[in-house]
């Protein structure tokens, strides 16, 4: 496997259409634009192989069924199990640091508190992995609770906004892997 790409969320439809699923919409798009077909379980979550593009790299996309928070113990077997090199993980998430509409891919850098970063971290022994950070706005609070709530709760955006987004985080995900665009260092 050339790429493996993470797509974080939650499972169920309680988080179905909420920021911190982004990731899961991601690769659902680039499933869909690569045609790979349904996904099968493996690994503590969804995976589809194949192709990105006809001719393109072989790649996985994932999506970790162990919520968020736990999602490091589905991609670090997944990882070592396709023998994928670390810095060809790329994983596809939210970030409240950015503003609604901003896409910012990078290699490594810290984990902004972000509770599933954490746990890949952990479960690939290193935070040196490839990401697509998704930017979903913050709330005017600090508040744990209040941020919580934002990014668990409806977007509050347009569904026509929602869908730009994710087109453009699957756009930059894509020349990722294609190699038309680096992923500068933190």
């Amino acid at each position: 496997m050339d790429w493996l790409i993470v797509g974080l969320g939650n499972p169920g439809a309680r988080y179905e259409r909420t920021p911190h699923n982004v990731g899961f919409q991601v690769v659902a798009e680039l499933a869909g634009r690569w045609g790979l077909g349904q996904p099968k379980k493996r690994f503590g979550g969804l995976i589809a192989e194949g192709r990105a593009g006809y001719t393109g790299p072989r790649v996985a996309l994932l999506q970790p069924l162990t919520y968020m928070n736990e999602s490091g113990s589905s991609v670090g077997p997944a990882r070592g199990a396709m023998k994928v090199d670390l810095d060809r993980v790329l994983v596809v998430h939210d970030d409240i640091d950015l503003p609604f509409g901003e896409i910012r891919p990078r290699l490594g850098g810290g984990l902004a508190g972000h509770n599933g970063l954490k746990s890949l971290r952990r479960g690939l022994g290193s935070a040196d992995f490839g990401r697509v950070r998704i930017g979903v706005g913050r709330p005017e609070s600090t508040d744990p609770e209040i941020v919580a709530a934002y990014v668990l709760g409806r977007w509050r955006q347009s569904p026509a906004q929602v869908a730009d987004l994710v087109r453009d985080a699957a756009d930059a995900t894509e020349r990722v892997v294609q190699g038309e665009l680096d992923l500068p260092e933190r």
